[in-house]
Parts: C-alpha cells; sequence; structure tokens
C-alpha cells in the first residue's frame, strides 16, 4: 500500500490534475477579466444582474391576506404546484404579485406555434416575412398572454382560497388580485425582452434561470438541517446522479452531427468561385429547454381545471374533477404523460426550427450539395432522415430528465429534503451554456481589427 502511494504514476496523476485544476482556475479569471474591461459588456452584464434583482424584489412582495404557514404545508405536499412554482420564478411560493411568472406567455407562445401548423398564413409570416414578421407574431403572442394570465390568476387563486390559503375575499378584492397578477406577468415579459436585447440570453429563460438559483440557499438550509450522517452513502449517491445528470446535460446540448457539404466549381469572369467543402450542422437537442417548457404548461391545465371545478354545486362535474384531480396525483400516471408530452414536443419544435426542404432548396440554390446524394427533394429526404433519428435520442434523454426527480423520489423516498429537478437541472445548464456561447461570440467579435 505504501509503495502504492510512492507510485510516481499516481504521483505524476496527482500533480497533473492538480496543475489542471490551476490551469482551469486562471482561464476562467482570466475570461472574467476580460469580460469586465470592456465598457460595454460590463454593462450589459450589470444591467442583467440589476434586472434580477428587480425581478427577486417583486417575488418577494406578497399579496395581502396570505396565510404562510398554510402555503407552505400545501406546497411541501404537493409536486405538481412545487414544479408550477419552478416556472413562475419561485413568485408563486410566496403568493407574490409575480406569482404567475412566465408561464401564461410561454403558454400564449405554445398557442401561436401550433396555429402555424394549421394558419397556413400565420406560417407565412412567422418563417418568410423576415424579421418583421417576427415582430408581429411576437406582438400577437403579447396580446394573447393578458387573458390567458386573467384566466390562470381567477383559477389560482380560487384554488388557493378553496384550500384557506387565502380568507374570504371579496369580488372587488378579487378583481384586484387578478389584475395585479395580469400586471406582474406583464411586467416579467417586459424584463425578459430587456434583458434580450442585450444579448447575453434569452430573457423569459434567465428570469426562470433566477428563480431556479434563487430557491438553492433555502434547499441548502434544508438539507443541512436534515443531514443525517448514517444516510452518507445515499448523499454520495444522490450527488453522483447529479453530477451524471449534469455531464449527460452538456453533452446532449453540444452534441451535434457534422453532414459533410460540397460546393461546386464556378466561373465568373476571370474568377473561379466554390470548390470548397464544409459540413451542416445538426444538433441532437434542436429545441433545448423548450419541449419541458410546452410540457409543463399542458400539464398545468387539467389539475388546475380539476381542482377548481372540484367544488362545485354540480355533482356529476364535481365527481368527474375528482377523478381527474385524483389521476394527475398518480406520479406514476403524471411521470408517463410528462414523459410523452415531452417527446412529442420535442418532434414538434424540432418541425418548427429545422426545415429540410427549406435548407435544401438553399443548398442548390448556393451550389451547395452533400456527397453522394442528389440535389433537391433527395437531399431534403435524407435530411430528414438523419434528424428524425438524432431528435429521437435527444427526445428520449429530455423526457429521461423532466421525469428524474419522480425517479429519485421513488427509490430515495426517505430522502425528502433532496429533490434533484431535473428541469432545473436542465434549465440552469441551458441558460448557462446559451449565455456564455452569446458573451464568447462579443469577445470574439471585438478581437478582430476596429474595435
Amino acid at each position: 500500500m505504501e509503495g502504492w502511494r510512492k507510485s510516481p504514476f499516481l504521483l505524476d496523476l496527482l500533480r497533473n490534475k492538480s496543475n489542471l485544476i490551476i490551469f482551469f482556475l486562471k482561464l476562467m479569471l482570466e475570461k472574467l477579466t476580460q469580460i469586465f474591461k470592456i465598457k460595454e459588456l460590463r454593462g450589459k452584464i450589470l444591467f442583467v444582474i440589476v434586472m434580477f434583482i428587480v425581478f427577486r424584489l417583486a417575488a418577494a412582495i406578497p399579496v395581502p391576506g396570505v396565510n404562510q404557514d398554510q402555503l407552505r404545508n400545501f406546497f411541501e405536499s404537493n409536486q405538481f404546484f412545487g414544479l408550477l412554482n419552478l416556472f413562475s420564478g419561485g413568485g408563486l411560493s410566496s403568493i407574490s404579485i409575480v406569482m404567475l411568472g412566465v408561464g401564461p406567455y410561454i403558454t400564449a407562445s405554445i398557442i401561436m406555434q401550433l396555429l402555424t401548423m394549421i394558419v397556413p398564413r400565420l406560417e407565412q409570416i412567422y418563417k418568410e416575412e423576415g424579421e418583421a414578421g417576427r415582430q408581429k407574431f411576437n406582438q400577437w403572442t403579447r396580446w394573447a398572454t393578458v387573458p390567458l394570465a386573467a384566466m390562470q390568476a381567477f383559477g389560482m387563486i380560487s384554488l388557493l382560497r378553496s384550500q384557506n390559503i387565502l380568507g374570504t375575499i371579496s369580488s372587488f378584492e378579487m378583481f384586484s388580485i387578478v389584475t395585479v397578477s395580469v400586471a406582474g406577468t406583464v411586467f416579467l415579459m417586459w424584463l425578459g425582452e430587456l434583458i434580450t436585447e442585450k444579448k447575453i440570453g434569452n430573457g423569459v429563460s434567465l428570469i426562470i434561470f433566477a428563480g431556479i438559483v434563487a430557491g438553492l440557499p433555502s434547499a441548502l438550509s434544508r438539507l443541512s438541517a436534515t443531514f443525517d450522517s448514517a444516510q452518507l452513502f445515499m448523499y454520495l449517491l444522490l450527488a453522483a446522479v447529479g453530477v451524471t445528470a449534469i455531464a449527460g446535460v452538456i453533452i446532449m446540448t453540444e452534441g451535434q452531427r457534422n453532414i459533410p457539404v460540397s460546393y461546386a466549381k464556378r466561373i465568373r469572369g476571370n474568377r473561379m468561385y466554390g470548390g470548397s467543402s464544409t459540413h451542416l450542422p445538426l444538433r441532437v437537442n434542436q429545441a433545448g429547454v423548450i419541449p419541458i417548457i410546452f410540457a409543463m404548461s399542458i400539464m398545468l391545465f387539467p389539475g388546475m381545471i380539476a381542482n377548481f371545478l372540484s367544488s362545485v354545486s354540480n355533482q356529476t362535474v364535481a365527481n368527474i374533477a375528482k377523478s381527474v384531480g385524483t389521476l394527475f396525483q398518480n406520479q406514476i400516471f403524471y411521470s408517463s404523460l410528462y414523459f410523452i408530452l415531452v417527446v412529442a414536443f420535442t418532434y414538434f419544435y424540432t418541425a418548427v426550427v429545422f426545415d429540410p426542404y427549406k435548407i435544401s432548396e438553399n443548398l442548390q440554390k448556393q451550389g451547395g450539395y452533400i456527397p453522394g446524394i442528389r440535389p433537391g427533394r433527395t437531399t431534403a429526404e435524407y435530411l430528414y432522415q438523419i434528424i428524425n433519428r438524432i431528435t429521437l435520442s435527444g427526445a428520449l434523454f429530455l423526457g429521461l430528465i423532466a421525469v428524474l426527480p419522480f425517479v429519485v423520489q421513488g427509490f430515495f423516498p426517505s430522502m425528502t429534503a433532496i429533490s434533484i429537478g431535473g428541469t432545473g437541472l436542465l434549465i440552469v445548464v441551458s441558460v448557462v451554456i446559451e449565455s456564455m456561447k452569446q458573451i464568447e461570440s462579443q469577445l470574439i467579435m471585438r478581437e478582430y481589427e476596429g474595435f
């Protein structure tokens, strides 16, 4: 044993590992220094941080008349609303003025994206009219957010009132709370757009990210309060699961298949163009975190409507609502449906953002072709087959990440203090990677002459 400790191989390994860690720390420090040396980039990052602070301040302003003890017990016993709180950015857990978060905006986006598949004119505006069409489409999405937020706020307040979390409130008080909640959603939507304009990342995703990260201190305090040294192995096992999940998210987020593309030689005047070779990158996860957000938004409605209708005077409707509510409280059914929806939305969103026929047409116009594949329709069919195969692995992985908390709770029922939120994990990692890429692209741009 002593000889193994003195082994040159082991010593070199430890020395190299230590040097590698030091190298990465120096690289990170150098990159941070480089970022904050650039006045414009430093201003953008500080602006985003200020928006985070504003958002968290708004999330800390509660609606009057809330029984905080009853509210805390309600969220601890209901995982469904815990996930809903995730997408509200943490505002729901305190019934704040921004308790709906950006959820209604996400729902409106889903509806508008679905309509592009049904209404040809809407698809034309979204895909063919360029930036002006996108702006018009986004404007309609914002308008659709307002009635959706009002309906969701009314249903949420009615549910909380039936759970004795909110006391008896008058019609005027109900109207006031609904109005404030809608205004809170519109306010967060505006903050998200301001953040997006800074090109540091997607504003809506960053707001959700801020809510998730803001909940980490309380989660760590609960963990330290309930820590049991007898279950150390379980804690280490869960930590290993978490590290593996993070590695998997990074691999899937960055994974891509490169399709070789060649360009034919063309002679214009006395010059020859083309004749080069490049590749067309096809990402394993084209949709990012959007399918999980879409699936979660869809999953919210049946349970919410069932809880709302369970107290109506019509006994038949009340019984059906109670049956639906009981069904959605079944973790096996809930997680299975959640998994199926995530996989389905992955394919749906990939079909929206990736058009193989359009790509094939553009390649043909530019004189490009895939070696061994005929240009035109054959190329489109080939790309369609490839994207379907790689999307399958991405969709299954997203589905597994989404149901990870249910799996963990099934295997470790005693470890209630630790909740590995696969959805939150995916959002955090994806948002961090996307923001780092955008910051890196701005740094690279400034390295060119003239900046």
